[in-house]
């Protein structure tokens, strides 16, 4: 008999895991496909201190738990990328590195990816100065001059976190206000207000261009008020101005809403069988809190599609 699996998840962040486990909990063969590492964006994340239960837990950290959780409770996990999607019928297949997996159901947990700055050679600096990840690359910036671009929550985490490190600060964001939580925004202030502060703000502000011959060695800033440029020399730039979700496969296949999936209360898609969960969701919040919650609804009610369809 040819061997299908109930549930196959396609991403190993806090909502692909948290479906897993709830599936499988609920009686369900799961499979979960993740293409690098666990955890998503929150396995790259420094310090939490908003997920119930924990002051203060590394994300990391609270990624391999899950992931441990997951497969402990009987979560088969294999590494790589997905080639191909058929969603239609009965049984859907996930293609990974050529090889087939069958499910019953599907659930697309893939996330999001940092956005770019959209300026000219972006890519030929990334990993020579250009970073979209602060706790990844922070330490080889210590007691040098950056640039953090950005004004969410995200970003100001990356002036907390990389501020003691390094020599010299630049905050650099489009608009005045910031869009992160208060308590992130004080923070900050206070740092910034703080004597002997190593921190500057460039407000109203988006980057123009990245210099640098081998690496980079400065940005051109330009004011969108007034319309003026500045060089700043910086050695390094850490981007953090949002994300994309990862449905660049789905486009014609799943319904979309500004690339985002849109699902109903069952976080089921339009394609039956087919779940979503996470930041992949079109949705007014992305937080892990709010990625589990969706996990655990498409985890349980995937769970049950499979039990209907296999009668």
């Amino acid at each position: 008999m040819e061997n299908i699996y109930d549930v196959i998840i396609i991403g190993g962040g806090p909502a692909g895991l948290t479906a897993g486990i709830y599936a499988v909990r609920a009686g369900a063969k799961v499979l979960l496909i993740e293409k690098a590492g666990v955890g998503g964006q929150v396995a790259i994340t420094n310090n939490i201190v908003n997920y119930p239960g924990f002051k203060s837990v590394d994300g990391f950290a609270l990624s391999q738990s899950m992931f441990e959780q997951a497969t402990a409770l009987g979560v088969e996990a294999i590494f790589g990328t997905v080639d191909a999607l058929k969603l239609d019928g009965r049984e859907k297949e996930v293609i990974v590195g050529g090889v087939t997996y069958k499910g019953y159901s599907v659930i697309l947990s893939m996330g999001a990816y940092s956005r770019g700055l959209g300026v000219e050679n972006e890519k030929n600096y990334i990993g020579k100065g250009l970073s979209y990840c602060a706790v990844c690359d922070g330490a080889f910036f210590r007691n040098k001059t950056v640039a953090v671009i950005g004004g969410g929550n995200t970003a100001l985490g990356d002036v907390v976190y990389l501020a003691p490190l390094v020599k010299k600060l630049y905050l650099v964001h489009r608009r005045q206000g910031f869009r992160a939580d208060e308590a992130v925004v004080n923070e900050v202030e206070e740092l910034i207000h703080a004597e002997n502060s190593n921190i500057e703000t460039r407000l109203d502000c988006v980057v123009e261009s990245i210099s640098g011959e081998n690496a980079v060695d400065g940005l051109v800033l330009r004011n969108v008020v007034s319309g003026e440029t500045e060089k700043i020399a910086v050695d390094g730039v850490f981007v953090a101005i949002g994300r994309n979700p990862n449905t660049e496969m789905l486009d014609g296949i799943i319904n979309l809403n500004n690339g985002y999936i849109s699902v109903g209360a069952n976080m089921e898609t339009n394609i039956s069988g087919v779940f979503a969960a996470g930041d992949i969701v079109d949705k007014n919040l992305r937080q892990i809190t709010t990625a589990v919650s969706d996990g655990a609804i498409a985890g349980t009610n995937s769970a049950m599609y499979a039990k209907k369809i296999k009668g």
